[in-house]
């Protein structure tokens, strides 16, 4: 008997992934819950177990195609089971009409076996790449599909825009595309020593959402500096007992984290978003928390973080951090974000302004700890100082709105009683 391997259900908001890669080739041996094959979406990467051992039977979907949630990916076939029926099969011993779609895809593989130039003809293109037609403009004829029975996937306009395919005429002015910049051809052996390699889904999407927010927000960021001295004295003395008690190392995005829910309190526009002619507030705090894994930045989320203690947000950290790390993280675990930070510090940064990530109105980004001069009551005096920046959307933010707010992070941070006494 064999077993199905099927695109899972991939997330709200989610229909489609892209095959990044196979770990088993047809006829290797599979052990039950071991991962398959990879997954790319728009929010995450995922790995699709096996559901039963035995042996890959056969691959259905290839890498780089596109599939949608549900579609067959391949079949897991005992010792000597036959693969999984092909569905056009199934189809067409279950209803008439089924049958005459069989036979008019079996009319379409007959094409293609006869005329090889009607191959990209024989199957629509896969959404994403239709997508990506229509807005560049191209036709279907000049395309190649890589797919099954020809289809034209989404890698096949990419590689053909790479290439320079023509556009075809607009119809109307209104309805042309913006030019598509391409690279000016590699100088001398240049070429030789380059290397060109796709862009993987999701960071096509990073690519993508941050041009979006750049070309959409009145996008503006404000500075501030902050002196952690009483943050680090409190961690310093607390962090053993801390992490006795609660399991969890004492850092310092819990005291960052609880200071700006308190900032988002007394200046609700910098937690709220537009949506057309209206500001929607947000009475809750899903702080995204912007996380570097191998792959590109993801941004998982800490939901409620303003009715959690800092040892709760502390351990929620941990745990979407450990889930970034080994590629686990969830669709649930990336969506609902009100405000997000950024920590370039981790990295060495001195200084940035953070990119707003839609359609979120603020992003607080942290920095470097530096021991530098600053003048203390009348004296010059050595203190760990940090750069703070909020970028904002300053459609509805104001600047003294994002001013204040910046100001009462920094008051909550070198006065860290004042998290515990919620002032």
């Amino acid at each position: 008997m064999a077993t199905e391997i099927r695109v899972p259900t991939l997330g709200e908001s989610v229909t489609e992934a892209t095959i990044g890669k196979w770990f088993k080739k047809v006829g290797d041996a599979i052990a039950a819950d071991e991962p398959l094959v990879e997954l790319e979406t728009d929010k995450v990467t995922i790995e699709v177990p096996a559901a039963a051992a035995g042996t890959l039977g056969e691959i259905v979907a290839k890498e780089g195609e596109t599939v949608g949630v549900g579609a067959l990916l391949g079949s897991i076939s005992a010792d000597g089971a036959a693969p999984v029926t092909k569905p056009q099969a199934v189809a067409q011993a279950s209803s008439p009409d089924a049958a005459q779609t069989t036979r008019q895809a079996a009319a379409e593989t007959a094409k293609i076996a006869g005329d090889g130039a009607v191959e990209s003809r024989t199957m629509p293109p896969a959404p994403a790449a239709a997508k990506l037609i229509a807005e560049n403009n191209l036709s279907v004829d000049q395309l190649s599909g890589s797919g099954k029975r020809g289809q034209v996937l989404k890698g096949d306009v990419l590689d053909a825009i790479s290439k320079g395919a023509p556009s075809q005429p607009a119809e109307t002015p209104k309805a042309a595309p913006a030019p598509i910049a391409m690279r000016a051809p590699s100088q001398g052996d240049d070429a030789s020593r380059e290397e060109r390699v796709r862009m993987t889904k999701l960071r096509q999407t990073i690519a993508r959402r941050l041009k979006e927010a750049q070309s959409t927000a009145a996008m503006l960021t404000t500075f501030n500096e902050v002196d952690m001295s009483a943050v680090m004295a409190l961690r310093t003395k607390y962090k053993d007992v801390f992490e006795k008690k609660h399991g969890v190392k004492l850092g310092f995005m819990g005291f960052f984290t609880k200071a700006v829910t308190h900032a988002l309190k007394e200046i609700p526009s910098v937690n709220a978003e537009i949506d057309g002619t209206d500001i929607i507030f947000k009475n809750y705090a899903h702080i995204g928390v912007a996380v570097g894994t191998e792959k590109g930045l993801v941004v998982p989320v800490v939901r409620d973080a303003d009715q959690m203690s800092i040892a709760e947000i502390e351990k929620d950290i941990g745990r979407l951090g450990i889930a970034a790390r080994d590629g686990k993280l969830s669709v649930a675990d990336m969506q609902g974000g009100t405000f997000t930070i950024s920590n370039g510090g981790v990295y060495g940064s001195l200084m940035s302004t953070p990119i707003l990530n839609a359609p979120q109105s603020g992003i607080l980004g942290m920095h470097k700890i530096q021991d530098r001069p600053v003048v203390v009551g009348g004296q010059i005096v050595i203190r760990p100082m940090m750069y703070l920046a909020l970028s904002y959307d300053h459609r509805i933010v104001d600047g003294k709105e994002a001013v204040t707010f910046l100001v009462r992070v920094k008051e909550s941070l070198e006065d860290p009683e004042r998290l515990v006494l919620d002032l």
